[in-house]
């Protein structure tokens, strides 16, 4: 099959109408396998998807390099693919563990190179602030990533997690393209203001984990089928409390799916679809069996009733063990 495309908001940058998230080739769902992930982004690329996003931070850097290394071959052989990544967080060398952001216009620039080396590549098609420093104004950071525009390392600039308010300031410094930030069944808040900000500026909806982090597929049931460093058994909706409950709601989109002859998760991917045509979804996964059942979801089409129906699903427990690392602000400049 071949993907269709959308245009990401007002901004001129058309992508697949599904991307895919690449983190989880390199970090925080288990070991890491290479070659099946180099398997996953081929295959990817097959079915038309020409939309890739990673980040400085996934593996330290190794995903980047990853990606790049497709990329690269892809471009090599005339193929058009728009690549995103990020930047802004951190980690601190002395404290293990603990992340931070950094929005320092002159971090901007040196964040960039390194990616461009990682990656291999001349320019980034898309390049996000992956979490707005709280410390410093975004007008500052987008500043300076609109510099990168000038300079010709970067075709067009995005946010991730940032709040209304962000969005509308960052918007009146910079043309900003898309939004990245987490969207699903199980997560809805951006709904209220952001998604709102978003398109008064004519920013593109990039949704990560759509798939409840694998709840919504049905594909997790319980802690003990994760591996010991899989992030996941911090999140708060895979808490022993709340995924009994979780789960219950997930029975809803099975009944859904088996009504249409379908997956859970194609069912969940096709409910994201129909929020409207400036949406494009970035599930992620490293096995070509998951990849294929995504990208069959652009053919899903919900009736009004089935909307409706998922619409009422209001899941336990927040999408973030840490609040605060979501949804961000910036200080008034």
């Amino acid at each position: 099959m071949s993907l269709p495309t959308r245009e990401l908001g007002r901004s001129g940058l058309r992508v697949s109408a599904q991307g895919l998230g690449c983190m989880g080739m390199s970090m925080a769902y288990g070991a890491a396998d290479d070659d099946e992930s180099r398997r996953t982004l081929q295959r990817a690329f097959d079915l038309g998807v020409t939309f890739f996003d990673t980040a400085d931070v996934y593996g330290i850097g190794a995903n980047e390099k990853l990606v790049g290394e497709f990329v690269r071959g892809r471009r090599a052989a005339g193929d058009d693919i728009v690549l995103a990544t990020k930047f802004g967080i951190v980690y601190d060398a002395d404290a293990p563990g603990q992340r931070g952001a950094n929005g320092r216009p002159e971090y901007v620039e040196e964040a960039c190179d390194l990616s461009l080396l990682r990656l291999g590549l001349d320019h980034i098609d898309l390049y996000y602030n992956h979490r707005p420093d709280p410390k410093v104004p975004i007008e500052e950071t987008v500043g300076a990533m609109a510099a990168l525009v000038e300079a010709g390392k970067v075709r067009h600039l995005g946010l991730s997690e940032a709040s209304a308010d962000t969005v509308h300031r960052a918007a009146a410094a910079a043309p900003i393209a898309a939004l990245q930030s987490e969207w699903s069944l199980f997560s809805r808040d951006i709904e209220a203001a952001i998604i709102p900000a978003c398109r008064e500026h004519g920013i593109g909806l990039v949704p990560y984990s759509p798939l409840g982090r694998g709840l919504l597929t049905g594909a997790v049931t319980s802690l003990s089928e994760l591996e010991d460093d899989d992030f996941r058994r911090t999140q708060p909706r895979f808490q022993d409390e709340n995924i009994a409950a979780n789960l219950a709601l997930v029975d809803v989109v099975k009944e859904v799916a088996a009504a249409k002859g379908v997956s859970p998760g194609q069912v969940a991917l096709g409910w994201l679809a129909a929020q409207g045509a400036d949406v494009v979804p970035i599930p992620g996964t490293k096995r070509v069996r998951y990849l294929e059942e995504n990208v069959a979801a652009a053919a899903v089409e919900l009736t009004g009733d089935e909307l409706a129906r998922l619409d009422g699903l209001e899941p336990v427990g927040a999408r973030s063990h840490d609040p605060g690392w979501v949804n961000r602000d910036t200080p008034a400049r």
